[in-house]
């Protein structure tokens, strides 16, 4: 039945079981086939590349007619170049590891039982997520190469773009002689889809939202199943006293104006109080495009091109060239500031301190902590995954950029020979 026909509810009943069927098929398929559907989607990526970016137009400007404002006009958009991280993410998670059916711990019992942990598909999946078109490809061929069947549901502003991504995932999935329907597009765009979806919880294993922090509360309150959540990403960089100055001021930059209105864009940066006052001159004189909130001990530093920090200031995630500036008194206080208002999202220590560096790694709680490095890093692309399917700041099951691991569990397996509990 066409979806057009459908409720609702009957359509994600039926995307789902199909799918459930899909993912047992999936669970057993040989590496190989699933290899060969991510390089044929890579092939079909780089044939049919205007028709998608011609689907993409169509969403853009209907986006641009709605209104949408610019930080999700710029997550809405494909360019040539996005389409080539696209193939490029096919082809390095074709190459991973397969992580399905690793024995990955064993260990023997005084009894004799050889017992080990496998790892297995999560099984199907449900993808909720707003804006971004390549997350219709990064989600799914993390999932394939899992052995997981997938069900996405991108935000109505990217209809065009998704379908006509989905239907390349499918004739993947055909070609390489696994079911089309373990990768399958909600066409439905009424949010009552989303309310279905989250009701069947016998059929679906995960939930995962992507997306604002309204989406993602939204989905976790409504879903019976468990859910993978990011709710937001409040990033901050420490620039320490022993700091590389124009190295930190580098990072700052970069974290902050690269893409301001992604996830892992910097929001708040903390300086040590024995080099505020030759820090933030050169941050004034840097960051001319970006509005510096800035606490009181911050502003008189910035010569006049920061502007009084307001309440919600900090723990914000702007999506915008804004950044909130603060003087800190030590490491101590800037770990402080971060466990109240950072989100477990990614956090940064520029530090010439190797006592230091290690403190801020082992107590600074995010999903990625780095030393004298960019925010923008916390990505399952950057850090080697070949993709994400989205970055958690839960800790249940995962924590950070999930990737083709993240996407499988473990089963305890155990080798007997004959033996009985006594």
């Amino acid at each position: 039945m066409s979806c057009c026909t459908q409720t609702p509810a009957a359509h994600v009943l039926e995307l789902a079981q199909q799918a459930r069927q899909a993912a047992r098929e999936m669970s057993r398929a040989a590496p190989a086939a699933k290899s060969r559907a991510l390089r044929h989607l890579a092939d079909l990526l780089a044939g049919r590349e205007a028709e998608i970016l011609a689907a993409n137009a169509r969403d853009l400007a209907a986006a641009q007619t709605a209104g949408l404002d610019a930080p999700r006009l710029d997550r809405l958009r494909l360019t040539p170049a996005i389409m080539a991280e696209m193939r490029a993410a096919c082809l390095h998670v074709a190459e991973l590891p397969d992580p399905v059916g690793a024995t990955e711990r064993q260990w023997q019992r005084p009894n004799g039982l050889l017992v080990g942990r496998m790892r297995v598909p999560l099984g199907v999946i449900a993808m909720i997520y707003e804006a971004r078109p390549n997350v219709t490809i990064d989600a799914a061929i993390l999932c394939i190469k899992a052995g997981n069947a997938v069900i996405l549901r991108g935000g109505s502003e990217a209809r065009h773009s998704n379908l006509a991504l989905a239907a390349l995932l499918q004739e993947a999935l055909t070609e390489a002689g696994l079911p089309a329907r373990a990768a399958q597009m909600v066409a439905i765009t009424d949010h009552a889809a989303v309310t279905a979806l989250c009701k069947l919880d016998d059929l679906v294993d995960v939930m995962i939202p992507r997306g604002g922090e309204g989406l993602v509360r939204a989905v976790t309150e409504a879903a019976t199943m468990p859910v993978l959540k990011h709710y937001k990403g409040v990033c901050h960089a420490f620039v320490d006293a022993s700091a590389d100055l124009e190295e930190a001021l580098a990072i700052v930059e970069n974290g902050k104006t690269q893409r301001p209105g992604v996830c892992n864009a910097l929001e708040c940066l903390l300086v040590h109080q024995d080099v505020a006052a030759r820090f933030l001159p050169m941050l004034a004189d840097r960051l001319t495009g970006v509005e510096l909130r800035a606490c009181p001990r911050s502003l008189p530093l910035l010569q006049g091109k920061g502007i009084a920090q307001q309440d919600g200031d900090l723990g914000c995630e702007f999506h915008a060239l804004i950044l909130a500036v603060c003087v800190v008194e030590d490491l101590d206080a800037a770990l402080d500031h971060i466990a109240r208002y950072g989100s477990n999202h990614s956090e940064i220590i520029c530090t010439r301190s190797h006592e230091n560096a290690m403190r801020f790694l082992r107590e600074a709680d995010a999903s990625m902590v780095a030393v004298n490095a960019s925010s923008r890093f916390n990505d399952g692309g950057q850090l080697g995954l070949g993709a994400e399917i989205g970055i958690s700041t839960s800790k249940l099951h995962a924590y950070g950029p999930m990737g083709v691991e993240e996407l499988t569990t473990t089963k305890f397996v155990v080798m007997g020979q004959g033996q009985v509990r006594e």
